[in-house]
């Protein structure tokens, strides 16, 4: 599956907010992801994220 900047993402597990959603803001060898329910941003490795994300959100 391919990500760009912009994508709306769904997660595995519950963001502690109670959102599983999150949008796309950095693609690359990190991916920098910020939830859609408190606003909050993460960075994590390509990896870790590609294994987290179930989903791609229709726009």
């Amino acid at each position: 599956m391919e990500f760009n900047v912009g994508d709306k993402v769904r997660t595995k597990k519950v963001h502690p907010c109670g959102s599983k959603l999150w949008i796309l803001t950095r693609v690359g060898v990190d991916f920098k992801l910020q939830c859609l329910g408190c606003g909050k941003t993460i960075t994590m490795p390509r990896e870790k994220a590609l294994k987290a994300i179930t989903k791609k959100e229709e726009q």
